[in-house]
């Protein structure tokens, strides 16, 4: 017999104690080896004064059971506060978000009726970092951050998932056409770890044009991996083409823990009233007993959940009169649900979940293991970009106040360009281009590297003429290779 396990719950804002409810009583009915402790996070905790949504105290016993099963929880706008969401899966390094979307027509209305795609969705990097700026009167900033051991742990989970699941092809998604180093760094990676999986099929696609053929044609889609944001917009789109977002479980896999949810929010006009589809979170806790090997449970919800679909048992989201047997409520779908556990499906395909799954075990090597090169990198400050504000008006006027500043320094660099929102405007810009208060002024070494004495020397310098000064990025050459980006036009 399995050891019960100890999971945390909590029940979230909105719909999320009603969808928590019903997913409860299935797992009790189905006899899940499962014990429940509770938390508390979300609105109520918010308006405690903490912006974080989650009391400090509650971190303990998430990191003590090391799985959560979530329900919706609704963040307020504004008032400084944080994304829970975001939090958690940040600071319990959940790198993998895990989003399977599958047609379950004729019982689910789609235009796809063939479609079986699983989102995996890099959860921890990108501009998810939340780290933004207001930086003069015009321009607002928010960096994205891809770092190398955070794309080579994603791009490896979703190999080694497509291995598991017996998928045959992964497909990666970026916008390395324009962000050539972010990005660039996330395609290079996943083609490198492709390498290692010569059975499966691998295939990179620009994000726009593949968004365009997974909502055209999913079903030529398998497995698709791809950053933290694109990841986000895609898999409700993939959830929402394949019948409804309601209907979809998510996962979230750290190295430690996991948390479980559905991919939709707290839907709030909807709330006590006893309408709200539970099937998302359903799913949701059918990829937690996976996870926990329990998976003849889980096999079980799975396929009696599906029986009930395919038996026309619809909440109002999914309901059409035409093809639905009956309109039922949110219990009345729990009980649904719960009658037919030990029954299959007829005409959707049952699941079949292998007895002892082996987990997936991430382990980096081009990053953090023995693949990484023995030898020191070579980096080199060859300059630095040095981004002031300016009132629109006259590059030249602001090369000159610049050149003038350097003083001493005009030995070792130079000035070699000035942008306005990424676009050359000096020297040779042109009088068409649209400029703001926010500009970056390169400046380079002459000859050798640079220190980064020189750097604060010319930011005084710079200062001191009146230059106000917002923020820098220094330029680095790794090996030999530039490791920053040229200016529109440069």
């Amino acid at each position: 017999m399995n050891t019960r396990k100890t999971i945390t719950i909590a029940h979230g804002d909105g719909i999320g104690p009603e969808i928590m409810s019903a997913t409860l009583n299935i797992l009790k009915a189905s006899e899940a080896n499962l014990d429940f402790e509770e938390i508390e996070i979300g609105k109520k905790v918010y308006e405690r004064g903490i912006k974080s949504g989650i009391d400090p105290s509650s971190w303990e016993p998430i990191r003590r059971n090391k799985i959560l099963l979530k329900a919706p929880i609704t963040t307020p706008q504004g008032g400084g506060v944080k994304s829970l969401n975001v939090t958690m899966r940040k600071t319990l390094g959940l790198f993998a978000n895990i989003r399977p979307c599958r047609s379950y027509a004729p019982f689910v209305k789609t235009k796809h009726p063939y479609m079986d795609v699983v989102i995996v969705r890099e959860n921890e990097e990108d501009t998810y970092g939340g780290i933004e700026h207001r930086q003069t009167y015009d321009v607002f900033q928010c960096l994205k951050l891809i770092t190398m051991p955070g794309t080579e742990k994603i791009n490896r989970y979703a190999f080694e998932y497509a291995k598991l699941n017996k998928r045959e092809k992964v497909t990666c998604f970026t916008k390395d056409n324009i962000m050539k180093l972010t990005d660039g760094l996330f395609h290079d990676v996943f083609k490198q770890v492709a390498e290692e999986y010569p059975a499966i099929k691998s295939e990179n696609m620009i994000v726009d044009i593949g968004a365009a053929r997974l909502a055209d044609t999913p079903e030529a889609f398998d497995v698709v991996v791809m950053p933290n944001l694109y990841g986000d917009i895609i898999s409700d789109i993939a959830a929402q083409i394949a019948g409804s977002v309601g209907l979809a479980g998510s996962a979230n896999i750290g190295e430690s823990c996991a948390m479980f949810e559905a991919i939709h929010g707290s839907a709030p006009d909807i709330a006590g009233q006893n309408v709200a589809n539970p099937s998302g979170l359903i799913n949701a806790s059918v990829m937690m007993l996976i996870h926990l090997g329990e998976t003849t449970t889980a096999q079980h919800i799975q396929n009696a959940w599906l029986k009930t679909l395919e038996d026309g048992m619809h909440t109002a989201d999914i309901y059409d009169a035409q093809s639905s047997e009956k309109l039922v409520s949110t219990t009345e779908f729990q009980d649904a649900v719960i009658n037919r556990l030990g029954e299959l499906p007829k005409q959707l395909s049952p699941v079949q979940y292998p007895e002892d799954p082996e987990p997936i075990e991430i382990k980096l090597t081009y990053s953090r293991g023995p693949k990484k090169p023995s030898k020191q990198i070579d980096r080199k400050l060859t300059g630095t970009d040095v981004f002031v504000y300016w009132e629109p008006g006259s590059a030249d006027s602001l090369a000159e106040l610049l050149i003038e500043g350097m003083q001493d320094l005009s030995k070792s660099m130079d000035l070699i360009m000035i942008t306005n929102r990424g676009t050359k405007v000096w020297p040779e810009g042109m009088e068409e281009t649209f400029c703001t208060d926010h500009w970056r002024c390169r400046f380079h070494s002459k000859s050798s590297a640079l220190q980064s004495s020189d750097i604060i020397e010319l930011l005084s310098n710079l200062s001191e003429n009146g230059i106000d000064i917002i923020k820098t990025e220094n330029l680095y050459e790794f090996d030999g290779e530039r490791a920053y980006s040229l200016g529109q036009g440069e």
